[in-house]
């Protein structure tokens, strides 16, 4: 599926990977959110707002050694949504070499 670069972040679906276990001081094991915090990515507009808030995300993800995890289970979240992935983008972002890349068989 061809979809424009300017979509990515449009049709970025939630970070959530339903889990939903807040055990962490009220952040998910499964995603880092917060219950508010996930109410509130539904409402972010723009390319902006989604893309800081999946880089400090992925940031506090990193610091609790979850990283890699939620990473998979986002990627395969939105490829059986049929979305670009929006850790594509962040990729080149500093601080963000951990993030999996999808694995091509040869």
């Amino acid at each position: 599926m061809a979809v424009a670069k300017t979509k990515t972040w449009a049709k970025a679906p939630s970070p959530c990977i339903s889990v939903c276990k807040f055990r962490d001081n009220g952040h998910c094991i499964g995603c880092g959110m917060t219950k508010p915090e996930k109410k509130r990515f539904k409402k972010l507009g723009g390319k902006a707002e989604k893309k800081g808030f999946l880089t400090l995300l992925v940031a506090r993800l990193e610091a609790s050694g979850r990283l890699g995890y939620w990473s998979r289970m986002y990627r395969r979240r939105c490829d059986k949504k049929d979305r670009p992935c929006p850790l594509d983008k962040l990729d080149a972002a500093p601080g963000t070499e951990a993030l999996d890349k999808p694995r091509v068989a040869a």
